[in-house]
């Protein structure tokens, strides 16, 4: 029934819309104008809050460091609370109001605006990565649909659990397990974790996993007490490797019962579903826990943080406000966007389709000297899967993390990252799309 509201939503809104890709245009020349979707007051709003504030800020630096060769990035802003019929109707809005690209938000959104964005030849640029929408021409050999103006700056969800899935195996044999560890997707029966669902499943298989039915987990936080029969099932199960698909304050709900239930599962956590301010809520519930770590976590080690911590300057001067990983992803995306547009100015105009070819103009990119937080990043006209080399972090919770801010917990070591893996995912025919 979701499926059909949605497509009901996408004929609508072409009907609706102006015809073809006649959309007005912009009337100040020295201003490229952008919208940008924000989840505030969600069900993903814990994650939403940290990635809309690293998006704004990369646009303020974007714009305070020359813009694109001189002209501004002129944003607006709207909080569609994570609903896709919001978005839809914004989406009419920016598209008579001459925006030239859309910084996208979540999956179910995305989704329901990729038929839009090629219909319009509307740039999309998400934070979501589902798979599906990462093949271009739409000929993936799974059913993909052709999504040639949608790009996210992530690795693919579905890649995501492919990295996870090996890093298990190899943890599997590290122990001296005995026969075939057992596998589970843990999720709500929405887009966003039913994404990789199929791939990942699959990949488990082919790895030599047994794959248990998926259990499913409510999206809305139904806190630990809600959630006992879940963590019972993993305990009969005996799984070994349990993936939560969901956003991170259900997944912190989880881990919370799990615990308490006695549940033994290795956590493997999607891209958005565990950060450091989700750390903090579960507590010791998330030692050991293992993520995708598409962005250095804040103060590493590595060339381009310094430039990091310049962006972050533009909300907090101090610079003393820790960022949780969101914000590198959310503000990578925006610099990706930004160095397609300054080439496509430089090259015969800021219009939509040169900004694309913008998008296809180096190999292993990583933008605005970024070394180490961003990419390398690589798109092609019939392959959108971006990132494929990228660390899974393990979460270390070495104390009670109740009091003091994150900032504070990271610092002292209570909370912190440790890398455990660096995937290099391959470019597989049969996985595009998928």
């Amino acid at each position: 029934m979701r499926e059909v509201v949605r497509w009901i939503a996408v004929a609508a809104a072409l009907a609706v819309g102006p015809a073809g890709g006649a959309r007005p245009q912009q009337q100040d020349k020295q201003e490229i104008r952008v919208g940008n979707l924000v989840d505030r007051s969600g069900p993903t709003a814990a994650e939403g809050r940290i990635a809309g504030q690293g998006k704004l800020d990369a646009i303020a630096y974007v714009n305070k460091t020359g813009g694109i060769n001189g002209k501004q990035l002129r944003v607006d802003t709207v909080d569609f609370g994570y609903e896709p019929e919001r978005a839809m109707t914004q989406y009419r809005r920016w598209r008579q109001e001459g925006v030239q690209a859309i910084l996208g938000y979540g999956t179910e959104d995305t989704e329901a605006l990729a038929p839009l964005s090629r219909e319009d030849k509307m740039l999309l640029f998400s934070l979501a990565a589902p798979a599906q929408l990462a093949d271009p021409q739409g000929k993936g050999p799974r059913g993909s649909r052709p999504a040639p103006y949608v790009f996210f700056a992530t690795p693919t969800y579905s890649d995501g659990v492919r990295a996870l899935l090996l890093w298990a195996m190899e943890d599997w044999r590290r122990k001296g397990g005995k026969g075939r560890p057992r596998f589970v997707h843990m999720g709500a029966d929405h887009p966003f974790p039913n994404a990789p669902r199929a791939a990942g499943e699959a990949y488990a298989r082919e790895l030599g996993f047994d794959v248990l039915p998926a259990i499913r987990v409510p999206m809305a936080n139904a806190g630990a007490a809600g959630l006992d029969g879940q963590c019972l099932t993993l305990r009969i199960g005996e799984v070994s490797y349990a993936f939560l698909a969901n956003p991170s304050t259900a997944n912190v709900a989880l881990m919370r019962a799990c615990r308490e239930a006695g549940a033994t599962a290795q956590f493997l956590v999607n891209a958005w579903g565990l950060h450091e301010i989700a750390m903090k809520a579960a507590g010791r519930a998330a030692d050991g826990a293992v993520t995708i770590g598409a962005t250095a976590p804040w103060g590493s080690e590595v060339p381009g943080m310094k430039v990091l911590q310049e962006v972050a300057r533009n909300s907090d001067p101090s610079g003393k406000e820790y960022r949780p990983l969101p914000y590198a992803r959310a503000a990578c995306g925006v610099f990706y966007m930004a160095e397609a547009m300054k080439w496509a100015d430089q090259n015969g105009g800021l219009s939509e389709d040169n900004i694309r070819k913008g998008m296809y103009q180096r190999k292993g990119w990583v933008p605005y000297g970024l070394d180490g937080v961003c990419g390398p990043a690589s798109w092609s006209d019939s392959d959108h899967r971006a990132v494929t080399q990228f660390q899974l972090l393990r979460a270390a919770i070495k104390g009670p993390t109740g009091e003091g801010e994150v900032g504070e917990l990271m610092r002292n070591g209570t909370m912190a990252w440790k890398p455990v893996y660096s995937a290099d995912i391959p470019r597989r025919p049969d996985w595009l799309g998928w």
